[in-house]
């Protein structure tokens, strides 16, 4: 029997229960709205986060002006939508270009 076929669980256990920084988190969230993804709980799954904690970041990427949101009027409520900002894009750039340079 091949590890490919069974890996070794132990490894696979490690690997699941890292925690993403919070840079990481931050990241993943502006990359998956220039992604196109506008909408919160798009967003929260893309970025595989809980509700509460996407709710935080959303606050933490909005007071630091990387993102906006615009809303809709819906037939029932308002819908969020989030855009990145000039320095949303900029921030996202830089860290995308330092970890090409990084062979991260």
């Amino acid at each position: 029997m091949t590890s490919e076929i069974f890996p070794n669980p132990i490894d696979a256990h490690t690997r699941a229960s890292e925690r993403r920084s919070k840079l990481d988190i931050m990241i993943t969230v502006l990359k998956t709205i220039q992604e196109g993804m506008d909408k919160p709980t798009r967003i929260m799954y893309a970025a595989n986060m809980s509700w509460n904690s996407t709710q935080k970041v959303f606050a933490d990427l909005i007071r630091q002006e990387l993102i906006y949101f615009t809303e809709e009027q819906g037939a029932r409520r308002a819908k969020k939508r989030y855009h990145l900002t000039d320095k949303g894009m900029n921030v996202l750039d830089y860290f995308q270009g330092a970890s090409s340079l990084l062979n991260v």
